[in-house]
C-alpha cells in the first residue's frame, strides 16, 4: 500500500509537471529585420553617412600623407621656428584623423550611437509583435535564433518567424494607410 501511494504520487506529480509544461517558440530577428523596408532605408541612410565620413578620412589621411612627405623633403632645409612649425602642422594632422577616426568610428563613436539609434525602434517594434504572438500561441518561451542561440534542428511549427513578420507588416501597412489618409 506504501508503494502505491508512492507511485500514485509520482504519477501525479508528472501529469501536473506535463500539464505546465511551457511551449517554446523560435524566431529569427536578423531576418525579420531584413524583411522590412524601412529598416533597409534607415540602414542606408546610415551606410551613406559611413561612405560619407570615410572619404573624408581618406582625404585627410591623403593630406597627412603629401604634408609629411613634403616636410620630410625639406626638413634639411628649414630652420628654427620654421622647422619647429612645419613639424607641429603635419603632428596636428595626424592627432586630427586618429581623434576623427576615434570619435566615428570607435567603440563609444558616432557610428555605434546611430546604429544603435537605428535599430531601437525597430527592436521595440519586433519585441512588440513578438509578445503579440507569443500570447495569442500560448508560448512560455521564445529564442531569438540570430543572436549566437546555436538551434542545431527546429522543426517549422516552432519557427514563429513568419507570424511575427506578418504582425509587423500589417502594423506597417496600417501606418502608411494612415499617414496617406492624413494628407
Amino acid at each position: 500500500m506504501k508503494n502505491f501511494k508512492i507511485i500514485f504520487t509520482f504519477v501525479l506529480f508528472l501529469l501536473f509537471s506535463f500539464s505546465n509544461a511551457q511551449k517554446i517558440g523560435v524566431v529569427d530577428t536578423e531576418y525579420i529585420l531584413n524583411k522590412l523596408p524601412q529598416y533597409k532605408e534607415a540602414e542606408a541612410r546610415l551606410n551613406s553617412q559611413i561612405d560619407t565620413w570615410q572619404s573624408e578620412l581618406q582625404s585627410l589621411q591623403s593630406e597627412y600623407e603629401k604634408k609629411r612627405s613634403a616636410f620630410e623633403n625639406e626638413r634639411v632645409l628649414l630652420v628654427g621656428d620654421q622647422l619647429k612649425l612645419r613639424e607641429k602642422e603635419v603632428m596636428d594632422l595626424d592627432k586630427n584623423i586618429k581623434t576623427t577616426t576615434s570619435l566615428r568610428f570607435g567603440t563609444s563613436g558616432e557610428i555605434t550611437k546611430l546604429r544603435s539609434n537605428l535599430v531601437q525602434p525597430f527592436q521595440d517594434q519586433i519585441w512588440n509583435a513578438i509578445k503579440t504572438m507569443s500570447e495569442k500561441n500560448g508560448l512560455g518561451i521564445v529564442l531569438d535564433k540570430s543572436n549566437n542561440i546555436s538551434v542545431i534542428f527546429l522543426q517549422k511549427r516552432y519557427d514563429y518567424t513568419d507570424k511575427v513578420l506578418d504582425i509587423l507588416l500589417k502594423g506597417t501597412e496600417k501606418n502608411e494607410k494612415t499617414n496617406k489618409s492624413k494628407k
